[in-house]
């Protein structure tokens, strides 16, 4: 199993952050698509405005876990950015996933009753 990856000083990755991962790691995307994919994703619980997304797009560009890629000519003639996950992103957004699920894979475990590493080895003292 890879060691975890540490980010944001070993906390957990926000919702936002994750989703916005998540959302571009089939392909590059542009911020609305980000934005309509991260209310999908979320089930609606996490929308975005402008201005979270495009401040957390920022930040993740200064990270290193994202980078534009070429302009796209889009509709209307405007320009639009596009981004996608770098191997540092796709490492981070790995190493939460690996987290969540063994979050998920402990919580299994005790709704079900069988004994986790702390009950079947206590302290001694």
């Amino acid at each position: 199993m890879n060691e975890p990856v540490e980010v944001q000083n070993g906390q957990p990755m926000t919702e936002t952050t994750y989703f916005i991962l998540l959302s571009l790691r089939p392909g590059p995307g542009h911020g609305y698509a980000i934005m309509k994919e991260v209310q999908k994703l979320s089930q609606r619980r996490v929308t975005l405005s402008t201005g979270t997304l495009y401040g957390a797009l920022k930040r993740l560009l200064e990270q290193g876990w994202i980078e534009r890629v070429d302009d796209l000519a889009a509709e209307n003639g405007r320009e639009r950015k596009d981004y996608r996950l770098t191997q540092a992103g796709q490492a981070a957004l790995d190493g939460e996933i690996e987290r969540l699920n063994g979050l998920l894979t402990a919580a299994g475990q005790q709704v079900a009753g069988k004994p986790n590493v702390l009950q079947s080895n206590p302290p001694r003292g």
